[in-house]
């Protein structure tokens, strides 16, 4: 076992419409640009994955109406592995996007793969059914839910997503804690809880995310891993937690909304041991069409600042680096302790 790992933490991978059209012409290597030896240098990358991986092209998902329907052939497992992501989160609002079919496709590529995955499956116990990944000899454990598309919802018999409205009541805590001790009776060293939750484009997450943060933290999840707004947005170190709220985008063909700049974002390398959280890195990276690679120059700087201003919010303490922001966890463990004890006081 190592004395400490690294987990890279990416926001959306969406390898349909036109990057699945790259797939046939490009390495699997060549999508993740020059990023890539970050992720290949991380113990394990993790990502949302949001999309359907399934050769069916013609049943499109027939529960709800979509504008949207992403989709990628199998080939694009070698793309995810070429990334070294060994998990993906499937509680979203794409995963159904190719019916019943497309999701039972996913789930057979992913697992001939080796990637792991939760957040959907075959029925509702399936979907919810944490998973634990020895990363590097410490064992990280992984919940992943979505208060996106309830008509994706998985059923006692009915195959799905793990759909959960994000609120804090004790029905939906007891939930939480229910998986994170099992978890932990596995052995698991870190929870993570990985949730696609509230609507695009928005900047920072409403007062009733950062309460439920704060309770799943209570209830014992060590870091909480945010997407759905297709922008990057603070993060915040809750006691003995730390919480992305949003990790943007990070491979796709989207249009760039040329103020809320969806192209850009970071790759959240998160340092942990035995011990628990220690230290988060980010790395500012720059989306184009298909291919995502490190930011430069102008770009870093008004990423980097972006983020900073971001943080101010919930007073974390960032520092600023040459590869990007970095925040010393245990650092801010003792500034909430000491802080909470002049309020005590």
């Amino acid at each position: 076992m190592k004395d400490s790992i690294t987990l890279a933490f990416l926001g959306d991978v969406m390898l349909g419409r036109g990057v699945n059209e790259e797939i046939p012409h490009r390495s699997p290597e060549s999508f993740w640009g020059s990023v890539l030896p970050i992720l290949q240098g991380a113990d394990a990358a993790i990502a949302n994955l949001e999309c359907a991986i399934t050769h069916q092209s013609s049943e499109e998902c027939c529960r709800t109406a979509k504008v949207f329907h992403f989709r990628a052939d199998p080939a694009a497992v070698d793309v995810l592995r070429a990334g070294n992501i060994q998990f993906v989160s499937l509680a979203n609002n794409h995963t159904l996007d190719f019916g019943d079919r497309g999701l039972l496709d996913t789930l057979h590529h992913l697992d001939a793969a080796g990637i792991r995955h939760a957040g959907a499956g075959r029925n509702l116990h399936e979907a919810a059914t944490p998973v634990l990944l020895d990363v590097a000899g410490l064992k990280v454990g992984f919940i992943s839910l979505t208060d996106n598309e309830p008509a994706f919802a998985a059923g006692w018999d009915r195959l799905g997503t793990r759909y959960l409205p994000i609120r804090s009541d004790r029905a939906t805590l007891s939930l939480i804690e229910t998986a994170v001790e099992q978890l932990r009776a596995a052995g698991a060293t870190l929870v993570v809880l990985s949730v696609h939750w509230g609507p695009n484009m928005v900047t920072a997450p409403p007062p009733q995310f950062r309460h439920f943060a704060h309770a799943v933290v209570d209830c014992g999840v060590d870091l909480i891993h945010g997407h759905s707004a297709h922008l990057f947005q603070g993060v915040e170190s809750y006691k003995r937690g730390l919480i992305l709220y949003d990790t943007g985008d990070f491979l796709d063909d989207y249009a760039v909304d040329p103020v809320l700049r969806n192209d850009r974002s970071f790759a959240f390398l998160v340092e942990a041991d035995a011990l628990g959280l220690q230290r988060l890195r980010t790395i500012p990276v720059r989306l184009h069409y298909a291919q995502v690679d490190l930011a430069k120059d102008e770009e870093f700087a008004a990423i980097c600042q972006r983020m900073r201003s971001l943080c101010m919010a919930f007073n974390t303490q960032v520092q600023q680096t040459s590869e990007g922001l970095e925040v010393n966890l245990q650092q801010s463990l003792e500034i909430t302790a000491n802080s909470m004890d002049l309020k005590r006081s």
